[in-house]
C-alpha cells in the first residue's frame, strides 16, 4: 500500500527527519532494569530508576514521533540496535554507560536543533528546546553526580558502597 503525499507538511524540511537516537535510548534503560531485579543482583531501587529512566525516554520518542505526524513528515522505522551490553556488572558501569547515552542522545537533538535553525524550522527549534535541551541536562548532571557519588563511596571495589547507594539514595528518589 503506497501512501498518498502528505498535504500538510509547511515549514517542514525533509533533512529534519527526527534520528533514532531517541528509540535507540529506550532499550538500554529497560535492560538496566531488569538486570537489577535479577535475584542474583537484587538492587531494587536501581531497577526502578532505570525502568523510570525507561518510560521517560519513551515518551521522548512518542512526543517526536508525533510532532513529525502532525508536521507532515513520515517516519521510517530502522532497525535498532540492541545494547553493548547485557551484563552490566555493578551499578557504576550501568550509571557510566546511561551518562554516556544521556550525553549522545543531547548531542544528537543539538545536532537536530542546529539544522532546524539552518532550515528556518522555529517551531522544531522551539519543540526541541521546549520539550528535551533543559531535560537533558538535568539528566546529564543527575547521572553524573550518581557516578561520582558512587566512586567516592569506594563502588565498585566494594560491593556494599551499591547496595548503599540504592537504599539511601535511589530509595530516597523514589519513596
Amino acid at each position: 500500500l503506497r501512501s498518498l503525499p502528505t498535504q500538510i507538511t509547511q515549514g517542514f524540511h525533509y533533512k529534519c527527519i527526527f534520528t533514532k537516537s531517541s528509540l535507540e535510548s529506550v532499550n538500554p534503560f529497560i535492560f538496566q532494569s531488569y538486570y537489577f531485579d535479577r535475584d542474583d543482583v537484587a538492587l531494587k531501587n536501581f531497577a526502578k530508576y532505570f525502568l523510570h529512566q525507561s518510560h521517560e525516554e519513551r515518551e521522548h520518542a512518542e512526543k517526536l514521533m508525533k510532532l513529525q505526524n502532525q508536521r507532515g513528515g513520515r517516519i521510517f522505522l530502522q532497525d535498532v540496535k540492541k545494547p553493548d551490553r547485557d551484563d552490566w556488572e555493578n551499578g557504576l558501569t550501568a550509571m557510566e554507560c546511561a551518562l554516556h547515552l544521556e550525553k549522545n542522545v543531547n548531542q544528537s537533538l543539538l545536532e537536530l536543533h542546529k539544522l532546524a535553525t539552518e532550515k528556518n524550522d522555529p517551531h522544531l527549534c522551539d519543540f526541541i528546546e521546549t520539550h528535551y535541551l533543559d531535560e537533558q541536562v538535568k539528566a546529564i548532571k543527575e547521572l553524573g553526580d550518581h557516578v561520582t557519588n558512587l566512586r567516592k563511596m569506594g563502588a565498585p571495589k566494594y560491593g556494599m558502597a551499591e547496595y548503599l547507594f540504592d537504599k539511601h539514595t535511589l530509595g530516597e528518589c523514589h519513596s
